[in-house]
Parts: C-alpha cells; sequence; structure tokens
C-alpha cells in the first residue's frame, strides 16, 4: 500500500547536513507501524515526505499506485485531502471555527453534504471523548483537548492512510489510551495503513512493527 525506496533528505542551511539516509520500508494494507528515534533525527521530515508535505533530495513514495514525487502541488494535495489523515504535532486548529467545524472541514472540503458531515464529526468527537466540546473554540481548549481536536479531525473522513506525529504528547495516560485505540482501530477498520511517530515505548507497543530511526538511517527493532 506504501513503499518507500531510497530515500534521502538533507536540511538546507546554516550547518547542512544530511537528515535522512537512504530509507526504505513498506506498509500493506490493514498495517500500523511505528518509528522510534531521538529528537533531531528526522523522524517529523520523513512523515511530511510521506504526506507529501516536502519532496525529497532522492528516493520514491509510491502511495497506492501513485508515486508522490512525480506529482505536482496541487495533486499532492488532492491525494493527501482525500486519502490522507495527518495528525500534527503543533495542532494546526483554525481559530476562528469551532471544534466541531475545525473536525468537519476535511468532509465539507471534500464536498461531503452537511447532515452526513455533522453526524461523522458527533461520532468521531464522541470517539476521542471530547463530544460535550462541539461548540468550543480552539483558544478555550487545554493542550490535551487541541490534541483530541487535531486527532479527530485526521480521522473524521476514514482516510486510507493516517499519520500521526507524537499524537500523545499533551495527553494523560488515559486520554493517550484512548485515542491510540482510536487510531489503531481506525487504521485496520477499512484496511488502511498507519504510521505512528512517538517517543513513547507504550504508544509503539499498540503498533504491528516498530522502526528506530538514526543518523544511520531506518532499521526494524529487534534486528541487528
Amino acid at each position: 500500500m506504501l513503499s518507500i525506496r531510497h530515500l534521502n533528505k538533507a536540511y538546507r542551511g546554516p550547518g547542512s547536513r544530511l537528515m535522512l539516509r537512504d530509507i526504505g520500508f513498506e506498509v500493506a494494507a490493514g498495517e500500523y507501524v511505528a518509528i522510534m528515534g531521538e529528537s533531531g533525527v528526522g523522524k517529523s521530515t520523513l512523515l511530511n515526505l510521506v504526506a507529501g508535505l516536502d519532496l525529497p533530495d532522492s528516493g520514491s513514495i509510491a502511495f497506492e499506485g501513485s508515486e508522490l514525487t512525480a506529482l505536482d502541488d496541487n495533486a499532492r494535495t488532492l491525494l493527501r485531502r482525500d486519502r490522507m489523515g495527518f495528525v500534527f504535532q503543533a495542532f494546526h486548529l483554525l481559530p476562528h471555527l469551532t471544534v466541531a467545524q475545525n473536525v468537519m472541514l476535511p468532509l465539507r472540503l471534500g464536498g461531503a453534504a452537511a447532515d452526513h458531515s455533522a453526524r461523522l464529526t458527533g461520532d468521531m468527537l464522541e470517539a476521542v471523548g471530547i463530544g460535550a466540546l462541539a461548540a468550543a473554540y480552539p483558544r478555550e481548549l487545554s493542550g490535551g483537548e487541541m490534541q483530541r481536536v487535531a486527532i479527530a479531525r485526521a480521522l473524521v473522513h476514514r482516510p486510507r492512510l493516517v499519520l500521526a506525529d507524537e499524537p500523545t504528547g499533551n495527553l494523560d495516560a488515559e486520554s493517550a489510551g484512548q485515542v491510540l485505540a482510536v487510531l489503531r482501530e481506525a487504521v485496520k477498520r477499512n484496511a488502511g495503513a498507519g504510521i505512528l511517530v512517538t517517543h513513547s515505548a507504550a504508544a509503539a507497543a499498540t503498533t504491528d512493527r516498530i522502526y528506530r530511526l538514526t543518523a544511520e538511517g531506518l532499521q526494524r527493532s529487534g534486528e541487528q
């Protein structure tokens, strides 16, 4: 479903260096994998490349038959909107929209009817435990609540590929367990695929396979 081959990406600027070195792995339909590693090794950069938010210096990223590196900006944007769900570390909620409106946005951009969008949004807010906050604005929320809004928005349109960047970083243990279950169920429900970037061994343990990213490259956990 997702195939990454010989991916390289250098950081351009003061102290220019190779950020990702010859990265390669695959994720089959229904698989959910974790990527762990120290801060600064390029985990978020890798997710951005997989999402088509950035392009590698070399290498291939193929998702359901589409080679992302061969698509233009508009085509990558449409693919991301229709078939991917991205949970950002920084939330990226729109401050002038309510919680429900933020979560509903991918559905409405995709052309879903208002009543259908409202029903799916309500169900997703309940699933992540913030149904009572539908009418609130981001400025009224805690960091953990904003995190759950971001997760609901990423999953509400039932994406084929779920990309989650430290989704439990602002959550207590109970809330983290709840959203990790929701993330895993979202991947498994429609035989999609998922990549979880995390520092948490407990979070990584909810996935099917764990990789470790270092300056030398990507290695499956437990392999030498």
